[in-house]
């Protein structure tokens, strides 16, 4: 329930950013582009697994719409369309050979707020993403090594499991550089996923209670204007 809430309340910011941005000066921005990066991926689980973070790449397109400026902030709403590659690492027990891999592909669609500072035109601006985001899994694969040994492992349980749920919510924050240009926008962006669901079932009756997504990532997007 906790989850869900979260979920509402990630919603209803967006909601009241809009609502304020309203009383401000109006702009009619849209920008459309697209993005690349890398991701870094762990899931949360209990009981806890060991993990390092599972490196993979994103790349997608991105839509923007400027629709305020209120007082020197920049507001609007930035909606996106990424391929991402998730899942996790295990780190190898003390006592144990071989490693195991789990690569979890996903479509993901952040819907986020954004608010910027700084130059309109050209020039850099400073900018803040947040808002909730959902994912649909596409597929997913596991990798032993040759010399996997399961003797030693503490958790063995999600080993050929695979998700039973594919599809995926949660809450997405990110924070950036944007630099305004002649012939478009340049960003860098760090953004942190928290998942708010799981892809095991998590009921009393099940092993695990947890099983969700937690991302950190860097990316590059670049937008150019299809309205001003």
């Amino acid at each position: 329930m906790k989850r869900e809430i979260l979920l509402i309340i990630s919603f209803i910011f967006i909601c009241e950013i809009s609502t304020y941005a309203q009383i401000g000066e109006q702009r009619n921005n849209l920008s459309v582009g697209f993005s690349g990066g890398y991701v870094s991926n762990s899931v949360s689980f209990q009981p806890t697994i060991k993990q390092s973070g599972m490196p993979g790449i994103t790349f997608g397109v991105t839509g923007r719409y400027i629709s305020e400026k209120y007082f020197n902030m920049i507001c609007g709403a930035q909606l996106e369309l990424n391929f991402v590659q998730m899942g996790w690492n295990e780190k190898v027990p003390d006592g144990s050979i071989g490693t195991y891999k789990r690569r979890m592909n996903y479509i993901q669609i952040p819907f986020l707020a954004h608010l910027a500072f700084g130059k309109e035109q050209k020039g850099m601006q400073f900018f803040v993403n947040a808002g909730p985001q959902i994912g649909f899994l596409l597929n997913e694969n596991q990798t032993f090594s040759k010399d996997f040994d399961i003797s030693n492992r503490i958790v063995t349980m999600q080993y050929g499991k695979m998700a039973e749920r594919k599809f995926d919510y949660g809450i997405a924050a990110g924070i950036g550089l944007e630099l305004k240009t002649g012939i478009g926008s340049f960003l860098v962006e760090g953004r942190y996923y928290y998942g708010l669901s799981d892809f095991y079932k998590t009921t009393k009756q099940d092993y695990f209670s947890r099983a969700a997504n937690t991302t950190m990532s860097v990316k590059v997007t670049y937008l150019f204007d299809l309205s001003k």
